[in-house]
């Protein structure tokens, strides 16, 4: 069955909607006035290296089996869509044109994944014994997510490493890190079922008989996303400096041992939260990888270029571990940085 996909987000999005494409579906992408002319008049390029093979294959979406198409939040009718994918970043849902589409998804009741690593508020009140209403701090504006059901969002751990390449257009992705997106389920047995279909549906796709990288694993539980908290506390967001920013292999490799404490803490508070032990990277096993991360995270460079807002995942970490009474002073001197980092960027704006 043919499915109708809507995109919020046409750069990290455009991933998994080329994905979806391969498979036959049919992806619109929301995204600015001037991306959405770009993406109709050229098409989309996703480039990923296959396994065994030493240069990058370029997927582009007019050569795909489905059909791709881009719009302005205010050309959207959600009603016309089988599944929404939320692949901006959290602030992104507090503008405008943006906001006023989210109300129109919650009113369809279509529904909505989320490539976040900040899960949506709506979703961490699917989770048992959280207060959600005492995580409100961590989001830019709940104006958004206030007509969203519970049981119709889901949450996707956004993996896979993908950028844009500074000589080309906005509608090139060049893939660094062919991992997969990992889903959580929804309430809805019929809407689990729609994702088993498209995780089925990628999984089949070949090029020259070989398996394209990239792929949707559904799960069954409702904290497989949260592995990466760990990761971001330990290095994303440690990146971040009081003045200026460094890489994540220095964030992670600088102070070991603190390191291997922030990691374990928000480990175990995963856990405790619900999530299975096999199912957490082991610390060494990411230690490892991030010697190979060379540059500071996107969330640092962000702030060093004067952001104003990011994904506060750190913050909503250390709420949810007040709430269960598992705080770690290393995981507060991270938070307190970016938060003095942002009020900073703030008053200079100012």
């Amino acid at each position: 069955m043919t499915r109708k996909i809507l995109i919020l987000g046409a750069s990290y999005g455009s991933l998994l909607g080329t994905k979806l494409l391969m498979a036959g579906h049919d992806v619109t992408l929301v995204c600015r006035k001037a991306t959405a002319e770009l993406f109709n008049a050229e098409g989309s390029e996703v480039r990923i290296k296959l396994r065994d093979e030493d240069l990058h294959r370029h997927f582009r979406s007019a050569d795909l089996a489905g059909t791709l198409s881009a719009s302005e939040p205010n050309d959207v009718h959600p009603e016309d869509f089988d599944l929404m994918v939320l692949a901006m970043s959290e602030p992104q849902y507090a503008v405008g044109d943006v906001r006023a589409l989210m109300s129109r998804i919650a009113l369809a009741k279509v529904p909505c994944l989320s490539l976040m690593n900040m899960p949506p508020i709506p979703y961490l009140k699917r989770i048992p014994g959280l207060d959600a209403d005492r995580l409100a701090a961590c989001f830019t504006s709940l104006d958004g997510w206030r007509d969203f059901e519970p049981g119709l969002v889901s949450l996707c751990s956004p993996d896979p490493q993908a950028f844009r390449l500074p000589d080309t257009g906005a509608n090139v992705l060049h893939v660094g890190l062919p991992t997969n997106f990992k889903a959580a389920p929804f309430e809805s047995a019929e809407h689990n079922k729609m994702l088993k279909e498209l995780e089925a549906d990628i999984d089949a796709i070949r090029v020259d008989g070989k398996e394209v990288p990239v792929k949707l694993k559904a799960h069954d539980s409702l904290f497989v996303p949260f592995a990466k908290w760990a990761m971001l506390l330990t290095g994303n967001y440690r990146c971040v400096q009081t003045i200026g920013v460094r890489p994540i292999k220095e964030a992670v490799h600088g102070d070991i041992d603190t390191s291997r404490s922030i990691y374990q803490s928000v480990t175990d508070l995963v856990i405790r939260l619900g999530a299975t032990p096999d199912s957490q990277v082991p610390f060494e096993k990411y230690a490892k990888a991030a010697e190979g991360l060379l540059k500071p995270s996107s969330a640092a460079r962000a702030i060093d270029g004067g952001a104003q807002q990011i994904e506060r995942v750190d913050l909503l970490v250390q709420l949810i571990a007040e709430q269960l009474g598992m705080g770690n002073p290393a995981v507060d001197d991270v938070v307190a940085t970016v938060t003095s980092r942002l009020s900073g960027n703030r008053q200079a704006a100012a």
